[in-house]
């Protein structure tokens, strides 16, 4: 596993989307997408390159189906 997969900011866990950004631009682009749909976000230079890490809080599960 790439030791790069899972980052703590502020004690939250936020997973690597596993993309390799080679532009600052290009990944405030994919943070501006991941916080429209209701994630948190941190981009994170690493190497000449920038990671973009997500995490969100899953606050209403849903279960189909009937009871077993």
């Amino acid at each position: 596993m790439d030791k790069r997969m899972v980052r703590y900011f502020d004690r939250k866990k936020f997973m690597w989307d596993g993309e390799e950004y080679t532009s600052e631009d290009d990944a405030r682009q994919k943070e501006k997408e991941y916080r429209g749909k209701d994630f948190e976000v941190r981009v994170v230079p690493d190497n000449g390159k920038h990671l973009v890490y997500t995490r969100r809080v899953v606050i209403e599960v849903v279960v189909e189906g009937a009871p077993m």
